[in-house]
């Protein structure tokens, strides 16, 4: 007997990444989408209005946090299903989603290949983890490969060390207005995209979106490269919040992390060497936050990634940031970590 049409709400607040999730689930029959929103307090709204028989819920949302809103969506629409897609990879945030009520968790980089597998999993009233989260007692994803071991079945081969030749590149632009830096994000990311090579990018809200429509403007078929998995874009805030233990770097969460983003991220390249361009405002969010010694740490753990790893890494800091002599000593430091610095 067919099932009968699931009602889904998808809550994100990155657009490109709702729409990948919307046409994944389009392309399969019996689901409807009746909603997409961007934040978690419209979440809980839309909830209680349409109470749909799916919720894909991501974790790091504005106004009002995925988990907070799950909890608030379980008293106001207790017949909704909730399925956590989220970044958020540590063992205490999926415990804290799963004790909302929610049936499940797929980690984002991983969705392309769980997704489904996850829907089904949570519809059939069990529950699911991605295969990536050490988290004992719930069901997880049949493919637990080691991301660093080369499988014969990958679409392509994963990510693997540098030949000793090849010289790693950690670049960083300082620019004068933003829309110096959008231009130096949209050469770096455009061409990588062109060369079949994947792209992660990590930044704001607002830098992502503007990044989206600059490279759509090149011609580029971001929400193609998006459903191949060759461009992953991240929230800046939620990315750090998943590595940074007590205002620093915790090197081994951020190698677990990133290790993990450059593998799935190179698996999807179309390059005949996997090669991925990782860049962002990772560093420079926690120096705008007066956190400098946190951003030079984080500094030296990509330039520790990009010796291991074929990945090209590209960073931006807003001059003003250095202006009046006041940080002549932070930016001679951070110049001192990378391989490449330019002016916008």
């Amino acid at each position: 007997m067919e099932r009968a049409t699931i009602r889904v709400l998808v809550v994100d607040d990155y657009e490109p990444w709702r729409r990948f999730v919307c046409s994944t689930l389009q392309k399969q029959s019996g689901f409807q989408i009746i909603g997409e929103v961007s934040d978690g307090l419209e979440a809980v709204r839309k909830a209680e209005e349409l109470q749909p028989q799916l919720i894909l819920l991501d974790v790091g949302l504005p106004e009002l946090n995925g988990i907070d809103a799950a909890r608030q969506i379980r008293r106001l629409s207790p017949h909704s299903t909730v399925l956590f897609v989220s970044l958020q990879a540590s063992e205490d945030i999926v415990r804290a989603a799963l004790a909302t009520g929610a049936r499940g968790y797929v980690f984002k980089t991983n969705a392309r290949k769980e997704l489904l597998t996850a829907v089904n999993t949570v519809l059939r009233g069990e529950q699911f983890v991605n295969s990536r989260i050490a988290c004992p007692g719930f069901t997880k994803a049949s493919d637990t490969r080691d991301p660093k071991t080369i499988h014969p079945d990958s679409d392509s081969a994963p990510l693997r060390p540098h030949d000793t030749e090849i010289a790693h590149r950690h670049a960083v632009d300082f620019y004068a207005d933003q829309a110096g830096f959008l231009d130096s994000l949209t050469q770096f990311s455009g061409a990588a995209l062109r060369a079949g090579k994947a792209v992660i990018v990590i930044a704001t809200e607002s830098n992502r979106d503007s990044l989206l429509l600059r490279l759509q403007t090149h011609g580029l078929d971001v929400g193609a490269a998006i459903e191949q998995g060759r461009y992953t874009a991240l929230h800046v805030a939620a990315t750090l919040s998943t590595f940074v233990v007590n205002g620093q770097p915790d090197r081994a969460q951020f190698l677990k992390v990133v290790g993990e983003l450059l593998q799935t991220a190179a698996r999807a390249g179309r390059a005949e060497r996997p090669r991925v361009a990782a860049c962002g405002e990772c560093a420079p969010f926690l120096c705008a936050q007066g956190n400098v010694e946190a951003a030079i740490r984080l500094e030296r753990l990509w330039n520790e990634v990009a010796k291991t790893y074929d990945v090209d890494i590209l960073c931006g800091y807003p001059l003003a940031s250095f202006q009046n002599g006041v940080g002549k000593e932070i930016f001679q430091r951070i110049c001192a970590e990378h391989s490449a610095v330019h002016f916008q």
